[in-house]
């Protein structure tokens, strides 16, 4: 296996870590609050750990710092839309954990995000090889 291949599945398996941590673990009720909302503070904050923790995971790896900010940034404003439109798809069903369109939403944000780290990791490799 090469090293870069190698570095990329590390870099996966971190965005993945980074993943649980700013989507599930350190939600406070202000980022859960008025998910439909354009703008929204709570929101933003939570954007913002992802782009963070992300930069962080990019810069251990030695990823240039430019790129890292860049691809961090667009991190930041392409996870703060997928959540909003996932809040105002909510909002608009008025779906609850006990009906399947919940889950269908739910999986379909969590899957816009993993791509999104497929993404990274892409721009990661053409960039930076």
């Amino acid at each position: 296996m090469t090293a870069a291949l190698q570095t990329a599945l590390v870099l996966i398996a971190l965005l993945l870590v980074k993943h649980l941590f700013a989507d599930f673990l350190f939600q406070t009720q202000r980022m859960l609050s008025g998910r439909d909302e354009y703008v929204h503070v709570g929101r933003a904050q939570h954007a913002a750990i992802h782009g963070a923790f992300s930069f962080g995971v990019f810069v251990v790896l030695g990823a240039p710092l430019v790129f890292s900010l860049v691809i961090c940034l667009a991190e930041t404003v392409l996870h703060y839309h997928i959540d909003w439109a996932k809040g105002r798809h909510a909002a608009r069903c008025q779906h609850s954990p006990t009906d399947a369109g919940y889950w269908r939403a739910f999986g379909f944000d969590q899957f816009l995000h993993q791509l999104t780290y497929v993404a990274m990791v892409w721009a990661w490799a053409f960039y930076t090889l």
